[in-house]
């Protein structure tokens, strides 16, 4: 009987390949794919207005980076298998969809305003950032339901 909940409790936080195969750290991969992209894609980019520019680039360095090292901690088996590492892992997935919702809407904005104003290239590298980041606020958002999910069932 122990051994049988032992098994159970184990697949609500994977370690090692598994990370890779189950719900919701599959989408850990997509996310630093296209998070990478907006990243780069932003850093590709002159606007004249750097502050919104600049926070897009933070969030997406920063959020690229933390997904990056919070996958390697599952990855190794850090959590322990521990609830609190599932309430963790629910509240920076909420905290990255927050930061990366406001990123994408400051950088829609800037695109907007250049529609007229800038370079087309720089024009159309904006176009496909912002497309880039909203894809991955929802890349995000649905891994902060699901990590929820995860969390509440633990």
């Amino acid at each position: 009987m122990t051994s049988n909940t032992q098994v159970n409790t184990m697949e609500h936080l994977p370690s090692g390949l598994r990370v890779c195969c189950t719900i919701p750290d599959i989408f850990y991969l997509p996310e630093l794919v296209f998070g990478g992209l907006v990243w780069v894609l932003v850093a590709c980019t002159q606007v004249v207005p750097e502050n919104p520019q600049g926070w897009v680039m933070m969030v997406s360095v920063f959020c690229f980076v933390f997904t990056f090292l919070w996958m390697m901690m599952f990855t190794c088996g850090c959590h322990s298998n521990k609830s609190s590492w599932a309430a963790a892992d629910f509240v920076y997935h909420f905290i990255a969809t927050v930061f990366y919702l406001s990123a994408s809407v400051a950088l829609a904005k800037v695109t907007l305003d250049m529609r007229d104003n800038g370079r087309l290239q720089d024009y159309q590298l904006d176009i496909s950032a912002v497309v880039f980041s909203y894809a991955t606020t929802l890349l995000y958002f649905v891994h902060t339901l699901l990590s929820a999910v995860r969390w509440k069932s633990f």
